[in-house]
């Protein structure tokens, strides 16, 4: 199950860090520790959990820190929506962005099904 760096939404995960990164430089440096952090810890925290989930004992558990993972991508989802209000990003690329996280959502829930299923037939 620690084979975390073989699942694709992990990978995916990992661009949409490096991307969040490369934007978020380029706010107001009044944001650096105010926005501009929360919106890069909560990228990290979705790769994070994802990691974290599979290096844990048991599918359960597993489960468990995928949803963690993807209430991180809907919070990021929310503060990428507050930047573009605040005019720090520009619309378009938070809804290129927004696209990412919606595959990786979609790739989360994917996992959790898959698991819950491994689950009730062992």
């Amino acid at each position: 199950m620690n084979q975390f760096k073989n699942l694709l939404v992990w990978k995916k995960g990992m661009d949409l860090v490096v991307e969040i990164y490369a934007h978020t430089e380029k706010f107001p440096d009044k944001e650096k520790f105010g926005l501009t952090n929360q919106i890069n810890r909560c990228a990290v925290s979705i790769v994070s959990n994802i990691a974290e989930g599979a290096g844990r004992n048991s599918e359960k558990e597993f489960n468990n820190f995928l949803g963690i993972a993807l209430g991180s991508t809907c919070e990021l989802e929310t503060q990428l929506l507050i930047a573009s209000r605040l005019k720090y990003i520009e619309e378009d690329t938070v809804n290129k962005i927004i696209k990412s996280i919606e595959e990786i959502q979609k790739m989360l829930v994917g996992l959790q099904k898959s698991i819950r299923l491994s689950i009730q037939t062992n």
